[in-house]
């Protein structure tokens, strides 16, 4: 009974402060670090031990499965190159760097030294792709810090084990490169096995809970078998295949195979199943490594060194993860655009998300964990033990705090909300198109009129939806989720009522509430693109308008486009165009000066109209005629 009512008030005590953080805006992560540091010290708040086991084996894998399934395939391939330079070139750079400053500050082996540089390289997924979302970064930025985290945790694990190793005296340079790759080979491979045969089976599993309940032991499936694989190979080290990228391979295939392998149904409960978990595990770490402080430094007095000296180490350890990271990836960012191949695919990015990619490097719970794999009898472990913590909080507080504040000064480009629904409306009227040819070629004729028409108008409402968002203003769309949100009030209602009479068989009535639940959340998700877009702006600064144009600097409304589909004219008369401009004060769409009518160009001769947009997905560049100006 103690232990459930530990684990309870624990639980409790992570809802209520990530509930109260979320609420006046705060880094959910830093006030869970804070109250964990407080509580340590508080003379009933019991010992919680973050064991390694725990970390590594109950809370890794599942965190990292969860954010696994949400990576896309596809961006990870496209940004391969960064993602693989900042997950094993950033974690190797910052192992040797901080090795050697603790080996000099120290005067520990340098084994000792370099398993702490493990320890500390690998920034944590949840705090830095929180941040990133949360102050609007570019997606790609994201994308990326996604990739890194999902990946650098196995370099660092892999190369902790080796160091440890090293400390023992039993392995040299070579074979801990045969174990390095050993580990990476051989969890990739068993976490496209693990994919496979998962993914056979759960194209079997017809029953949502079913399907959801064997993605919940999936994480454990791929981490269980790797990490217990020995393999003896020809240079003596026992190595074995990394677990964490057993985790990640499997996740990543899984989420991509996802609307193959499952029904939409059963892919909605496992996103809102592993979203519960990863709240409740993430946020519960995060308190977790506050209450580790006091053992953390009741044990400094098993420690010769002087306070000055170890004060020193932790600040100098602290300093040195910041600046390695901006050591690294300025030159990794722009070196390889020099190869022509690249710089022509590539153009060069802007030296202000750069810097944010540099800068967003916050560690978590895989350092503080990761620490205690160090053998109690590793020299000057209690000091090791606390520069780790240090450096996890440390960043935490001051990368964390400053970036909405950087993001503000430095004006970084973020997400553009109209270029968002854009690319979405683009995409639902190409569904959309694809759907209306099915009904045209196999179902027009063989229904009736007012069925056709019922199907036509629920595809073309859903795209219409999107096209309005583009406008700024309340769309109908929105006027009807808003509306309707508030007759199914009022429809639960009136079932709350005829529930308590008593009168109807409650299986029927839980059938109404399932239906009105449905309904319900089709509008919430109608509704979740644009809060969720302006979420992500509401902490970026405008982009500055290029040169002195006055008319670019008016033309900041985003019109609804007339006739979304394509250019107005060559719908008309039968033409075809390249590319699509929209009107800025109209909404008028025409074709480029590439297309055979020009009908852009003519919209302007005619009305004067002095400002156009792209109107291609990806593209976000508007022209002035009057000036010959591009903002």
């Amino acid at each position: 009974m103690d232990i459930a009512l530990t684990l309870v008030t624990l639980l409790a005590i992570v809802v209520a402060v990530s509930a109260i953080a979320g609420r006046f805006s705060m880094s959910a992560p830093l006030v869970l670090i804070v109250v964990g540091i407080v509580g340590s010290y508080v003379p009933f708040v019991p010992d919680f031990e973050l064991t390694p086991e725990i970390v590594l084996v109950g809370l890794l894998p599942p965190l990292l499965y969860a954010a696994a399934i949400r990576t896309s395939l596809v961006d990870f391939r496209a940004n391969k190159r960064p993602i693989m330079l900042l997950s094993v070139g950033l974690v190797l750079f910052t192992t040797a760097g901080v090795g050697l400053l603790v080996w000099w500050i120290l005067d520990v082996p340098f084994a000792v030294a370099l398993a702490l540089g493990a320890v500390v390289a690998p920034p944590d997924a949840v705090a830095a792709t929180a941040i990133a979302r949360r102050v609007g970064l570019p997606r790609r930025v994201v994308t990326i810090l996604e990739g890194e985290s999902l990946v650098n945790d196995a370099t660092a694990i892999v190369t902790l084990r080796a160091s440890i190793a090293a400390i023992a005296g039993t392995v040299g340079v070579w074979q801990v490169g045969v174990g390095f790759l050993i580990s990476a080979f051989g969890g990739i491979a068993i976490g496209l096995i693990v994919a496979f045969v998962v993914g056979r089976i759960r194209r079997l599993i017809e029953d949502e809970v079913t399907d959801v309940a064997v993605s919940l032991l999936t994480p454990w499936i791929a981490y269980i078998p790797a990490e217990e694989l020995h393999v003896k190979d020809f240079y003596g080290i026992d190595a074995q295949p990394s677990g964490v990228l057993a985790v990640v391979v499997a996740g990543i295939i899984l989420g991509h195979k996802s609307p193959i392998i499952q029904s939409g149904a059963s892919r909605l409960f496992e996103r809102t199943n592993w979203s519960t978990i990863s709240y409740v595990l993430e946020n519960a770490v995060f308190l977790l490594i506050g209450l580790q402080i006091r053992d953390i430094v009741n044990n400094l007095d098993q420690s010769d060194l002087s306070a000055t000296r170890i004060t020193a180490a932790c600040v100098a350890v602290l300093l040195a993860v910041i600046v390695l990271r901006m050591v690294w990836v300025f030159p990794a960012t722009y070196l390889p655009r020099l190869i022509p191949r690249i710089a022509a695919a590539q153009p060069r990015p802007d030296p202000r998300t750069i810097f944010m990619v540099a800068w967003t490097g916050m560690r978590g719970v895989l350092t503080l964990a990761a620490v205690f794999l160090l053998p109690p009898e590793t020299p000057e472990r209690e000091v090791l033990v606390l520069i780790a913590f240090v450096v996890t909080v440390g960043t935490l507080m001051i990368q964390g705090l400053s970036i909405p504040t950087l993001v503000r000064v430095l004006k970084v480009p973020g997400p553009d909300r109209h270029e968002d629904h854009l690319q979405e409306a683009t995409v639902y009227q190409a569904v959309t198109d694809a759907g209306m040819a099915y009904l045209d070629k196999n179902v027009e004729g063989t229904v009736s009129d007012a069925v056709m028409h019922r199907l036509r108008e629920r595809a073309t409402d859903r795209t219409n939806a999107v096209w309005e968002r583009l406008g700024g203003l309340e769309t109908p769309s929105a006027q009807y989720s808003r509306l309707r949100a508030h007759m199914l009030r009022q429809e639960r209602a009136e079932l709350l009522r005829i529930r308590d009479l008593g009168s109807v068989d409650q299986s029927i009535l839980q059938q109404v509430m399932n239906a009105l639940d449905v309904e319900e959340s089709i509008l919430d998700r109608l509704s979740e693109g644009e809060t969720t877009a302006e979420r992500e702006t509401d902490l970026r600064a405008p982009e500055d308008v290029a040169g002195s144009c006055e008319h670019l600097r008016a033309a900041c409304d985003f019109p609804n486009p007339v006739t979304p589909t394509g250019c107005e004219e060559c719908l008309r008369d039968g033409t075809d165009w390249v590319h699509l401009r929209l009107c800025m004060t109209c909404g008028h769409v025409g074709c480029c000066d590439s297309s055979v009518g020009k009908h852009a160009a003519g919209h302007f001769e005619q009305t004067g109209h002095p400002v156009m947009r792209s109107f291609e997905p990806g593209e976000a560049w508007r022209w002035c005629f009057v000036d010959e100006a591009t903002g």
